[in-house]
């Protein structure tokens, strides 16, 4: 029980006259009244903060978010020891994401560095979103896919690979995907009449994919083509074409086969008629040289002599066979070569395979050559590439006697008739 202040008075009348002597003092206190007035200073102390705790609106509440983040983890850790390590680990994710809640979820800027990231055919913008952060050009994908459905027109990609920076604000690197410059292609020049062995070769060149990877690919069965066909000749279609760094042997090739079909379907080739009208095609394509308005006609010739049981006598097929790739004209032994399956001057019919890479025209032509009764052709000038056509022999070989006499005019002419 707590004594009274009146009691004291009357007890102690020396303190009473003490306190009379001594200058103007509080007078005691009984310890409910202490312990009151030490809560009305915390109180009123508090209140003098709380103003601006609470009221200034240019304290920033997501750093005491992080503050009372910090502070929690800490506490884990120090008070539980390994069981707050053990807190921590299950509950890491959770703690991560309130973390994450106040920091920024784009990056700054234009980025830097450099890094490449692909677009598959068929991907959706959340897909992209997805690429880009795993890949740190953007610091969340959510970043990326907001700033995507907030963007009208709606952003078109091309699937492909892209270089692009590092850290990128999620605008810069949507502006990035939308640039064509940014985009990395190979291209591939393959003019007609381009045989399988420098189609590989321009294909390496492009790619960077080694030739022994591509003929190792190079199988028939692979990509359906007929089952005549030994080689891919002839169904390597000739055209530019761009690959995206990293594509496979089988993929490339399979670009350009797929092209082939492609032209053949488009000219109305039937599928049962492929191996027969892209081997007459490659050796109309062979021999029509620099003018091709002859093309129509050169297919005329070979189908009316297909037609009559003749030889074909096509210089292009004995030196495919032959594997000689210098000149337009063969040898006497050449031609006299039986064990060459291409040699037509022996063998009738049509060669045992295509000798190149036809393109449009040549193949249009082979399947709808113009109406004629030539039986013959000869280039009489090979620099132009003028050419004669006739019906019978004795006009061929007036024609034959005007290459030979063009080929003696000038010494500047011999580089042509080797």
């Amino acid at each position: 029980m707590t004594p009274t202040h009146s009691s004291d008075e009357t007890t102690h009348p020396d303190v009473d006259r003490a306190s009379r002597q001594e200058p103007s003092l509080p007078p005691p206190m009984t310890r409910r009244e202490a312990r009151e007035q030490a809560a009305g200073r915390a109180h009123a102390s508090k209140l003098a903060w709380a103003p601006e705790e609470h009221h200034d609106p240019r304290r920033p509440k997501k750093r005491r978010r992080w503050l009372k983040v910090t502070i929690v983890v800490v506490v884990i850790l120090g008070l539980f020891g390994a069981g707050g390590v053990y807190v921590w680990n299950t509950f890491q994710p959770q703690v991560l994401k309130l973390i994450a809640a106040g920091q920024p979820t784009d990056y700054p800027g234009n980025g830097s560095g450099s890094v490449t990231v692909t677009i598959k055919d068929g991907d959706i913008g959340s897909d992209i979103a997805s690429t880009l952060h795993k890949a740190g050009v953007v610091k969340t994908s959510s970043a990326f896919y907001s700033l995507l459905l907030k963007t009208k027109p709606d952003p078109v990609f091309q699937p492909g690979v892209y270089r692009l920076k590092q850290k990128m604000s999620a605008k810069a690197a949507l502006s990035a995907l939308q640039d064509p410059k940014n985009k990395l292609t190979r291209t591939a020049v393959i003019p007609e009449g381009t045989t399988e062995k420098g189609v590989l070769a321009s294909l390496s060149t492009a790619t960077k994919i080694p030739v022994a990877d591509l003929q190792a690919a190079a199988v028939p069965s692979a990509f359906g083509l007929p089952p005549e066909a030994k080689t891919l000749e002839g169904f390597l279609f000739p055209a530019t074409y761009t690959f995206d760094p990293g594509i496979s042997a089988h993929d490339a090739i399979k670009t350009l086969v797929d092209r082939s079909f492609k032209a053949l379907d488009d000219a109305g080739v039937p599928v049962a008629d492929r191996w027969r009208i892209v081997t007459l095609a490659s050796i109309v394509q062979a021999e029509t040289g620099p003018t091709p308005g002859d093309m129509g006609k050169i297919a005329r010739v070979f189908q009316n002599r297909l037609d009559q049981g003749m030889l074909l006598q096509s210089d292009a097929t004995v030196k495919y066979g032959a594997g000689d790739s210098s000149g337009v004209l063969t040898s006497d032994a050449q031609r006299a070569d039986a064990s060459d399956p291409y040699n037509t001057y022996v063998h009738t019919g049509l060669p045992a395979g295509p000798i190149g890479n036809p393109g449009d025209e040549a193949i249009k032509s082979a399947l709808n050559p113009p109406q004629g009764s030539w039986l013959y052709f000869v280039t009489v000038n090979l620099k132009t590439g003028e050419t004669d056509f006739s019906t019978t022999l004795a006009e061929h070989d007036a024609a034959v006697q005007k290459l030979h006499d063009w080929c003696n005019a000038s010494p500047a002419n011999d580089e042509y008739c080797k």
